[in-house]
């Protein structure tokens, strides 16, 4: 029987096939490159900045110097600054995880759409003004002759002095934060499988016991979401602690805002920015770490 052999001229080249871009690719990179430097590109030259230095007739000096840094870490007003930020941060965002998950969960699993709609257009109402007008009129709550005080004295109770104080500030930042809360938590809630809890209470479950052991761990993902988005903007947050908590108290962004603008000293105040993003960065890796530590710990 013979055999029949196909053989490959080794003069003969096979032609090389060059992968060809996907189009996609060619639209949304411009787009891309364009965010990633609209992103970037201020946070590097305030990163620069940093470094300079703050020559009072010349306001700014390029150089390389790590005299900022030095006196944040080496200034205790600005540690207790930054202790009161850290403080007032993780307490709003502990008070608005504990109110918004019992209202997320009522929104979720309430049947009648109609009426879903109707709280959610009322979550959803404040977010449509600005965070300074929110906190004015939390103002005319809190003042010494608010609404507040007014209610109080109506029903013969005289209240301790609230505005400009940490709780006043506590409060506006639970109000400015809360909704963002809800509608994360929301859209968790609203993908768990409501049957899941139906099934663990048909098992004999009590309804803590459903909500330790079904709920949570399925709403992880959104719990953390919604903790790290309130806790960074909390660190961040400048009208609420100004308005509600007056000149004699201190959080970071108000005093970058002090530094830039009225001391115009631009190194420094970038330099409290930096060290204000490091710290909230830490925290938050460090946060996401052990969440889902115990969270793959919960799911076992």
């Amino acid at each position: 029987m013979a055999v029949t052999s196909f053989s490959v001229s080794p003069s003969v080249a096979m032609p090389i096939k060059r992968k060809r871009k996907s189009p996609v690719f060619n639209l949304v990179a411009p787009a891309t490159l364009l965010v990633v430097f609209g992103l970037l590109a201020p946070l590097l030259l305030m990163f620069r900045y940093s470094f300079n230095k703050f020559v009072p007739a010349e306001l700014m000096v390029s150089t390389f110097t790590l005299e900022n840094y030095s006196k944040f870490f080496g200034d205790r007003f600005y540690q207790d600054v930054l202790l009161v930020t850290l403080g007032m941060s993780a307490a709003s965002t502990v008070i608005c995880l504990m109110l918004g998950f019992p209202v997320a969960y009522f929104l979720a699993r309430i049947a009648s759409d109609r009426w879903k709609s109707v709280f959610f257009i009322m979550i959803v109402l404040p977010l449509l003004m600005g965070n300074a007008v929110r906190t004015a009129a939390w103002m005319l709550v809190l003042g010494d002759k608010g609404l507040l005080s007014t209610m109080a004295g109506y029903v013969g109770l005289s209240l301790e002095k609230v505005m400009y104080t940490p709780t006043a500030v506590l409060v506006g930042l639970v109000s400015v934060l809360l909704p963002f809360m809800i509608i994360i938590l929301l859209g968790t809630i609203q993908s768990i499988d409501s049957n899941l809890e139906h099934a663990a209470e048909s098992l004999g479950a009590r309804h803590l016991t459903v909500v330790r052991r079904v709920l949570l761990p399925l709403a992880m993902p959104g719990l953390l979401t919604g903790t790290m988005l309130c806790f960074i903007l909390a660190m961040n947050a400048y009208a609420t602690p100004v308005l509600l908590g007056g000149p004699q108290f201190h959080m970071m962004a108000p005093e970058i805002y002090q530094q830039v603008t009225k001391a115009m000293n631009w190194p420094f105040g970038a330099a409290l920015a930096f060290a204000l993003m490091a710290v909230t960065l830490v925290l938050v890796v460090v946060m996401t770490a052990v969440t889902q530590r115990h969270y793959r710990k919960w799911s076992e």
